[in-house]
């Protein structure tokens, strides 16, 4: 018995790995966040139990875990984007290791990918950002020492942050310092759902285009240069000229 901890992707029912349909497809019992998963990814299952965790606390997951385990019965447990970013894992994965019950990740397509996709962008141009920064805006969860918002947007890099949408206004007073007023912003809600819908701004003016939206949860915001320009070297993978091992 394994309990399958799978990534469900942005929300778009395409979006799964192929992986992670087998196995919600196969599993007996399947434990989903149906809060941020759509039922279309579970379309096609033929499990025996089927249970929205959005109605439980870890406790109560955790006893339908064990009482798989004692019957043999392998677990899909499904949970929105990739499980290993802001998934809520790690706290069942310390129960079920205590327990002594196997466990493996499948991971999905992220909340970041799907929005940068949707914008058309590249998130690590060069000579513009070689590294994105994926954070949270500190709210009923504190920051660890060493990550407070103001220090990691002192790099200047690419950011995606999550869960800051109600705080947009706050973060954007500690960007600009770093990344200037006509720094390229984008919040986009829920992407890759029917519903999907995102602005484009800068931080001078983000505030008031997202507020005319009505953004109010489920929403990502990107920040960084590489969302508006087209002043970048191109790659030395494809560079003509550039010896590589594909290309004596």
């Amino acid at each position: 018995m394994t309990v399958f901890f799978i990534g469900a992707g942005p929300g778009d029912p395409e979006l799964i790995t192929v992986k992670g349909q087998r196995l919600i497809h196969s599993c007996p019992v399947i434990i989903y966040a149906g809060s941020l998963v759509p039922e279309a990814v579970l379309q096609g299952h033929r499990a025996e139990q089927l249970v929205n965790s959005a109605e439980l606390h870890l406790e109560q997951i955790i006893e339908l875990i064990k009482d798989a385990h004692g019957k043999g019965q392998d677990v899909a447990r499904v949970h929105s984007g990739d499980p290993s970013l802001y998934g809520a894992i790690g706290e069942q994965i310390r129960c079920l290791r205590e327990l002594g019950i196997p466990f493996e990740i499948i991971p999905g397509v992220t909340a970041t990918a799907a929005c940068a996709a949707l914008l058309g962008a590249e998130l690590t141009l060069p000579d513009v950002a070689q590294s994105v920064i994926l954070t949270r805006y500190a709210d009923k969860t504190s920051m660890p020492a060493g990550e407070a918002f103001a220090s990691l947007a002192a790099h200047g890099t690419t950011m995606a942050i999550h869960l800051g949408v109600n705080h947009l206004e706050k973060i954007v007073a500690e960007l600009l310092p770093y990344y200037g007023a006509d720094c390229p912003i984008a919040v986009v809600h829920r992407a890759t759902w029917p519903d999907q819908d995102w602005v484009l701004g800068t931080l001078a003016d983000i505030a008031e285009k997202v507020q005319a939206k009505g953004f109010r949860r489920t929403a990502l915001i990107l920040v960084g240069r590489v969302l508006a320009t087209d002043s970048f070297s191109e790659s030395s993978l494809y560079r003509a000229g550039h010896a590589h091992l594909y290309r004596p």
